[in-house]
């Protein structure tokens, strides 16, 4: 190599800067105040309160004395329940509170045979309908009298206090001059 090469100069020392400032640690964070503290106790002392109220609330409502009977805690509190009884009564319906009559909706007459004839009932409640349970289905059991071969036997239903549902009856009599008659047998409310 050759020495008149320029050389390139050499790295500079590094300047001497003044030393670093002496690193301060982080601010702290400030003291945290007691009311934290004091919320966070009252949180807990409601809840503990909360909890104990419901477990003797629910002893005294289950609790019984000696003899099976409940304990006069839990009877006093029922006693002092001055509600009255949502149920409302009906009065009783029997046999006795219908009429019932015939309405013909088909006839057709043979000669002296006899008639094929198609009859619905006609129920009347002899109360007033607000009087019937609204919620109770009547089963009113009726009797025909005039077929040939005997009674006939049918059963309306009664629910709504209004409304009635039955099958038509074809009545067979022996003769065109057969009246036709109707009672009620039995009532059931269910």
């Amino acid at each position: 190599m050759d020495e008149n090469v320029a050389r390139p100069p050499a790295a500079p020392p590094p300047p001497a800067f003044p030393a670093p400032w002496p690193i301060e640690p982080p601010p702290l964070p400030p003291k945290q105040r007691r009311t934290n503290a004091v919320i966070i106790g009252s949180a807990a002392a409601v809840i503990a309160a909360i909890v104990t109220t419901g477990i003797v609330v629910g002893a005294t409502k289950g609790s019984t004395d000696d003899d099976g009977k409940p304990s006069s805690t839990a009877a006093a509190s029922s006693v002092t329940n001055d509600d009255p009884d949502p149920e409302s009564t009906y009065p009783q319906v029997d046999a006795d509170s219908f009429s019932i009559d015939l309405r013909t909706t088909q006839r057709q007459c043979f000669g002296s045979a006899g008639c094929n004839v198609t009859v619905e009932p006609e129920l009347t409640y002899l109360g007033s309908s607000s009087d019937l349970d609204p919620d109770a289905v009547y089963e009113i059991t009726y009797e025909i009298h005039g077929d040939e071969s005997g009674p006939v036997i049918q059963t309306a239903e009664l629910s709504d206090q209004t409304s009635l549902s039955y099958r038509p009856s074809l009545i067979s009599t022996a003769t065109a001059s057969t009246e036709l008659s109707v009672e009620i047998t039995d009532v059931q409310g269910e």
